[in-house]
C-alpha cells in the first residue's frame, strides 16, 4: 500500500471521506487488514457451518467475504460506511449471487432482530479506537461507540448464533468491552499470526460467560484505576500493514 494514502492525524480513519478517497483511487482491488483468509482458516471455518446466513461488517475491498463464498458459504451481506466502496464491491462481484452488498452504518444494523447465524468483522472495530493513546483507559466516548456496535451484533444474532471479531488488540483491552452480560453471549479466544499475534474472538448468543469474564467485563463500568505503564511499542508492522503504523494502540 502506498504511504502517501495514509491520513495526516488517526481520527481521519473514522471519516466517510477519507475512506471514499481511498476506495475512488483503490477501486474494490483486494486489500487485507490483518491478513487474508489464510492466515485464520483454521480458526474461522471452526465456527461455520453450512447454510449460515453472515453478515460482514466493515468489508472494505477485502476478499474475505468472496473468499469464504467460494468455500461454499453463499449467503453473504457485506456492509461498509462508503458509498464508493460498496458500489466498487457490487460490481467486482457481479457474478456471484449470493453476495450482497450495502452501504451502512454498523452502530445501526438495518437488519430484524436475529436476522444472522454468524456476524464477522475484521480490523472494523479497531477503528473505533484509533485516537485511543491509552488502551488501559479507553475514554468514554470510544467505550460508548463500541458498545453501541456490540449491542447492535447481539441484536441482529440469532440464539446459538456466532460473533467473529479479528483484531490486533490483546485480551486483556479488549475482552472487558465484549464481556459484557447484556449482550447475552460467551467469549473465547485464539491467537495466530508468527513475529505478531493477531486475535481472533468468537462470542456465541445464548451461553453465559465464564466467571473471570464476567467480573473483567464489570471492572469496564469502574472508576480507573491510577495509570498502568505504557505497553510496548508495536514492532515494525509488515508493508501491507499501513493501518497497523498509523495507529497508536
Amino acid at each position: 500500500m502506498d504511504r502517501r494514502r495514509l491520513p495526516d492525524a488517526n481520527g481521519r480513519y473514522r471519516e466517510r471521506g477519507f475512506w471514499d478517497a481511498r476506495y475512488r483511487e483503490a477501486g474494490a482491488e483486494p486489500y487485507e487488514w490483518l491478513g487474508g483468509l489464510s492466515r485464520f482458516r483454521r480458526q474461522l471455518e471452526a465456527e461455520l457451518r453450512p447454510g449460515d446466513r453472515i453478515l460482514v461488517l466493515g468489508c472494505g475491498n477485502s476478499a474475505l467475504s468472496h473468499d469464504l463464498y467460494e468455500l461454499g458459504h453463499t449467503d453473504i451481506t457485506s456492509i461498509d460506511f462508503s458509498p464508493v466502496c460498496i458500489e466498487a464491491m457490487r460490481a467486482r462481484y457481479a457474478h456471484c449471487p449470493g453476495l450482497r452488498w450495502a452501504v451502512m452504518d454498523i452502530r445501526a444494523l438495518q437488519f430484524p432482530d436475529t436476522s444472522f447465524d454468524v456476524v464477522l468483522e475484521k480490523g472494523t472495530l479497531d477503528v473505533l479506537m484509533v485516537e485511543e493513546r491509552d488502551p488501559w483507559h479507553v475514554s468514554p466516548q470510544a467505550a460508548a461507540a463500541l458498545h453501541q456496535v456490540l449491542a447492535e451484533v447481539s441484536r441482529v444474532l440469532r440464539p446459538g448464533g456466532r460473533f467473529v471479531s479479528i483484531t490486533f488488540a490483546q485480551p486483556h483491552f479488549r475482552k472487558p468491552h465484549y464481556a459484557q452480560e447484556a449482550f447475552g453471549w460467551s467469549l473465547r479466544h485464539a491467537a495466530y499470526g508468527d513475529a505478531f499475534h493477531y486475535f481472533l474472538y468468537v462470542m456465541c448468543k445464548g451461553q453465559r460467560l465464564a466467571s473471570p469474564d464476567v467480573a473483567l467485563g464489570r471492572k469496564l463500568r469502574q472508576p480507573p484505576a491510577p495509570a498502568a505503564p505504557a505497553p510496548p511499542a508495536l514492532p515494525p508492522a509488515a508493508a501491507d500493514e499501513d493501518y497497523l503504523r498509523a495507529i497508536e494502540l
